[in-house]
């Protein structure tokens, strides 16, 4: 990172109601504490000193240092020695970040779940999704992200399911996964290019009524064509979701690289 000249102003209103998220070796991190939100976020801008920490937090020398010590066990951040000074340090992000959870919108989205399920006449299927969705964000309000474990589980049923859909040729292994997902109402399949393969999903399961996380969201999904499209082709693939309803688009969309 280049150091900048960016002029840090907190916002203590704004802080209290975000929580960040990094990925880290350790796992993903969830960071609510306005202090340490403050300091990762000028982080992001740029590598800075132990003091223009200080000075742009307009937190106390003990608490910033207290924040950093922590910040640098949990795998967030880390230092070097200033080149012009050995006796200071460099602070710097090593996490990569993930996104912002407004934490009082999810904790409304739960009420409009239930209300959703009220108005759906009893059905079973959406009460299932009323409970995926609201232990979904009733963890994520709570500072904990579960898309690593959701994505290893996709990972397990995609193993299991390639059997039922897999065929050599392409458009029929396509159209079986397809009919999957209409069948257990998983969502609607189509196929929109071939270079990549690109697959868009419509009223997705996992993601379609969740609130604006900034961020994909179906890492179930996710799991599950990385999985087949492995088997299929008999090498390691990777699925990139360029489109979600939790990054405020109107369907998913699957690109398998």
């Amino acid at each position: 990172m280049v150091k900048n000249n960016v002029t840090h102003r907190a916002n203590p209103e704004n802080e209290n109601l975000s929580i960040e998220l990094f990925a880290t070796t350790q796992g993903v991190k969830a960071i609510k504490s306005p202090v340490r939100v403050k300091i990762l976020s000028m982080l992001r801008e740029g590598d800075l000193s132990f003091d223009e920490l200080v000075k742009f937090s307009g937190r106390a020398k003990s608490t910033v240092s207290s924040h950093l010590k922590s910040l640098s066990r949990e795998g967030i951040i880390n230092s070097r020695v200033d080149p012009y000074d050995a006796r200071k340090k460099i602070f710097f992000l090593q996490s990569e970040y993930i996104g912002k959870i407004q934490h009082q919108q999810l904790q409304e989205d739960i009420s409009a779940y239930i209300q959703r399920y009220i108005s759906s006449e009893n059905d079973p299927f959406e009460f299932f999704r009323l409970i995926f969705h609201t232990i979904r964000i009733s963890m994520l309000t709570q500072g904990v992200d579960i898309d690593p474990i959701l994505h290893e589980a996709g990972l397990k049923v995609g193993t299991a399911l390639y059997e039922k859909v897999k065929d050599p040729e392409l458009d029929n292994f396509l159209g079986n996964i397809g009919r999957f997902w209409q069948t257990h109402s998983l969502g609607t399949v189509e196929v929109k290019g071939l270079d990549p393969l690109t697959i868009k999903v419509q009223d997705c399961f996992e993601c379609s009524g969740l609130p604006y996380l900034g961020r994909p969201a179906c890492a179930f999904d996710s799991g599950i064509l990385e999985s087949l499209f492995s088997l299929y082709k008999n090498e390691s693939t990777k699925v990139k979701e360029t489109k979600c309803y939790a990054l405020g688009d109107k369907y998913c969309r699957f690109e398998i690289q």
